[in-house]
């Protein structure tokens, strides 16, 4: 295990930020995608990441309006987290969509919209802000916008719950030529990158057309150590195991008791399961028995 950073990264060879240059005969790209702050931390010092959301727990804390912009999973789930922390505090969710979760199934739609507005979640849909907030994302300050359909907000804090970007800009020679002008990487039914036949991508930064989900990066991962072993073994390429989409899925909770999923085979299921698979824990339980780590 190297802890370092990849800053070029080619078929056969990787060069990390201080200098060292590991050879490899196989190279697996799962550099994941960056996201605004609370969801992911662009910070590497443990210790400094940790204050800022302190921080930034205690700026939310002392706040009274709560603005989220973006209707995703990620704003929903954000809303249910802060409801059930702080159930009188307001929050609004803006976003330019025409309605939430699109890609699901309606009756998960109104399920969630119906528990929103039972914790008294504001939805804010088809029309985007005419300006950003005047306070930074996280920052607390009460500050007024409007959207273009002149819907008039005050809020004393917000929060961007939108803007994933796949992170392949250490991706150089032959490799360049698969990143997509979007930054994901074009892959095959294998998982190779397309023209390589010993380097292989997973996760979010894979233009597979489906919902960038942890779920779905796992079965990559399937995928691709059975592949790299065939290889290894001198099985023919064209044995190699393939991945293909599984139907819409998720696990979307409203907080540790709320929520509603989606998941193949059986349909839409309420908070109760959405609890026990998700809500309760966040996974936290299901990862850190993975990874054999304490969670805390």
């Amino acid at each position: 295990m190297v802890h370092d950073r990849a800053v070029r990264v080619e078929p056969r060879s990787v060069t990390l930020a201080s200098g060292e240059e590991i050879a490899a005969d196989y190279v697996v790209l799962a550099t994941g995608s960056s996201y605004p702050f609370p969801a992911k931390n662009d910070i590497d010092d443990a210790a400094v990441a940790k204050d800022r959301y302190r921080q930034a727990h205690d700026d939310l804390a002392a706040a009274d309006h709560v603005l989220l912009l973006g209707a995703g999973p990620v704003g929903l789930e954000f809303a249910g987290e802060i409801k059930a922390a702080w159930p009188d505090k307001k929050v609004v969710i803006v976003d330019p969509v025409a309605d939430i979760l699109s890609e699901y199934d309606p009756e998960l739609r109104e399920e969630i919209r119906r528990q929103l507005g039972e914790l008294g979640v504001q939805l804010v849909l088809g029309s985007a802000l005419k300006d950003n907030p005047s306070t930074a994302a996280g920052e607390r300050g009460t500050f007024h916008v409007s959207t273009v359909s002149d819907v008039d907000l005050t809020a004393d804090i917000w929060f961007r719950c939108y803007g994933v970007f796949p992170n392949t800009a250490y991706l150089a020679e032959a490799l360049a030529d698969a990143r997509l002008d979007n930054g994901q990487v074009a892959v095959t039914d294998t998982l190779q990158v397309k023209g390589q036949a010993t380097v292989f991508a997973l996760g979010d930064i894979t233009d597979i057309a489906e919902a960038k989900r942890g779920s779905a990066a796992m079965r990559h991962a399937d995928v691709v150590v059975s592949n790299i072993k065939a290889l290894i073994e001198g099985i023919g390429e064209d044995e190699l195991a393939t991945y293909q989409p599984g139907p819409a899925a998720i696990l979307l909770p409203l907080g540790p008791k709320g929520g509603a999923s989606q998941l193949p085979g059986q349909g839409v299921l309420g908070a109760d399961v959405t609890a026990q698979y998700k809500g309760a824990d966040l996974l936290t339980g299901r990862f850190g028995e993975l990874f054999g780590t304490q969670t805390v």
